[in-house]
């Protein structure tokens, strides 16, 4: 199996040129936030964090992305807080890729999931699932296996990317879930090894690098093998996680068209089919 982080090392010959996609500028009206999630401003509810929820909580908004050459594509990450989505708005707008969020701990499946992962589909274009980690309510193998039996595989059909482990901040209580940074280390690499045990796969990670230095101690250890999708609602990706000299995918939004999350792929569409194909 050939890895899927090998599309991240030939991403400096896609920076050369290009123009990157554009989004339009007229924001189009947000989906409803279904009557289930989460709107308090208390302690959230198990289930409903969503991803770069705590990014954003944690770190703001410090900009928007600058002018580029490199040719990037548009894509949305998607969750119970969208509700059903009008794919082919996004469809019509640029967007050419999804994820959306199939599980969270050992016990919450997105109740959207079907309209979001099969919808995207639909309209043509390449999804993926994520998982939200909560290493505080179960191990990391344990959790990986959730994902895998409720939305998180994958085939090799090149419309289907990777799952992603979306380790961020703790919505719910402690930043690094209780844990040290070597707990939190092994636990993400109990998660990874059986996420590729099950799928063939290396699983990417989302996460940010301001959370990784302080959860992780800055780990080095993953970026050879597994793609970085980096979270930052600023200018540019700023610095990268130890271990990782490119990103794959960047989420730079939280107030994006249509849906809030806005994120840009590391290079072309090509690219995008690539990491599906593995």
């Amino acid at each position: 199996m050939r890895r899927p982080i090998a599309v991240a090392s030939r991403h400096p010959r896609l920076l050369t040129s290009g123009v990157a996609l554009a989004v339009p500028s007229l924001l189009l009206a947000l989906c409803a936030v279904p009557a289930s999630a989460d709107t308090s401003d208390g302690p959230p509810v198990r289930g409903t964090a969503y991803m770069g929820r705590g990014v954003l909580a944690h770190e703001g908004v410090q900009g928007l992305p600058a002018g580029t050459r490199a040719t990037q594509t548009e894509g949305v990450d998607v969750s119970s807080h969208q509700g059903d989505v009008a794919w082919s708005t996004l469809w019509k707008s640029g967007v050419r890729w999804a994820y959306v969020k199939a599980t969270e701990g050992t016990s919450y499946r997105n109740p959207y999931y079907t309209q979001q992962y099969g919808g995207s589909y639909d309209v043509g274009m390449i999804r993926g699932a994520y998982h939200f980690a909560t290493p505080d309510t179960a191990g990391g193998a344990a959790q990986a296996d959730y994902f895998v039996d409720h939305g998180g595989g994958w085939s090799k059909d090149g419309k289907t990317l990777p799952g992603v482990l979306d380790i961020e901040y703790n919505p719910y209580g402690d930043t690094c879930y209780g844990r040290t940074a070597s707990q939190m280390v092994d636990w993400i690499r109990a998660f990874l090894d059986r996420y590729k045990a099950r799928t063939g796969r290396y699983a990417a990670i989302y996460t940010s690098t301001n959370w990784w230095k302080q959860c992780t101690g800055n780990y080095s250890g993953f970026g050879a093998t597994h793609p970085l999708w980096i979270a930052r609602y600023a200018s540019s990706v700023g610095e990268l996680p130890a271990g990782w000299d490119v990103h794959t995918m960047w989420q730079y939004t939280s107030t994006g068209p249509t849906v809030g999350d806005h994120d840009r792929f590391n290079g072309a569409l090509d690219r995008v089919k690539a990491l599906a194909d593995g």
